[in-house]
């Protein structure tokens, strides 16, 4: 293992395969959108991206990383986006893993990964483009703004308009998801993945909480 300096890692010294290598590394687990799109034949595209989270909830807005092609034209998401503005993002749970992985297969562009993998499509309420019917969660979406930040490098970012819950997975008296019954997976690196069946609480305090604590731990160490 190569010692890292003082000084830390330079991104700008760095190929751009490396830093992907690196920061695909550090920030885990990440998030993995399924999103499906339409392309000009009606086909229905569907491809995974791990360069994706929630940005805000007023208004309801999600991010997405698109990369394009090494030869700088846009995937079929991207293209298909730009064209229609509409989309769906599906959230990733163990079960829909294997059929998840098979979506990045690099299939000729104008065939349709929800065909090839035999994935159900159900009509979606706000966007022309179908949902998966095995997705746990769906949220369709419709593009707000596309940023350019290089030949290879798209940020969009979305509205979402609706969201399309399995039964019993969102007690909608709170909207309290189910975790136990969720099972999310998340992206690490390479071609590793995560569950997230292990957590852990922290309860975040009020200041005036934070100062009791501190004062009780300073009263048991006297």
């Amino acid at each position: 293992m190569t010692p890292m300096a003082d000084e830390g890692i330079s991104l700008r010294e760095l190929d751009p395969r490396d830093r992907y290598k690196l920061l695909c590394g550090v920030v885990v687990p990440r998030p993995i959108a399924l999103v499906t799109t339409l392309d000009e034949n009606g086909a229905v595209n569907a491809a995974p991206f791990s360069f994706f989270n929630v940005f805000s909830e007023n208004p309801a807005l999600i991010v997405l990383g698109l990369q394009h092609k090494p030869d700088h034209s846009p995937k079929d998401t991207t293209r298909n986006i730009h064209r229609d503005g509409e989309f769906v993002v599906h959230m990733a749970d163990e079960a829909l893993s294997v059929a998840m992985n098979d979506c990045a297969v690099d299939f000729p562009s104008g065939d349709s990964e929800v065909a090839a993998t035999g994935l159900a499509t159900l009509p979606s309420v706000d966007v022309k483009v179908p949902r998966l019917a095995a997705a746990p969660f769906a949220l369709e979406c419709r593009r707000h703004v596309v940023l350019n930040f290089s030949p290879d490098r798209e940020l969009l970012v979305g509205e979402v308009l609706r969201v399309h819950a399995r039964e019993g997975l969102v007690d909608t008296a709170n909207m309290y998801v189910d975790l136990d019954a969720y099972r999310p997976i998340g992206r690490m690196f390479g071609n590793l993945y995560t569950t997230q069946r292990d957590t852990f609480a922290l309860v975040r305090e009020s200041h005036a909480q934070w100062l009791g604590r501190q004062g009780a731990k300073e009263l048991k160490d006297a």
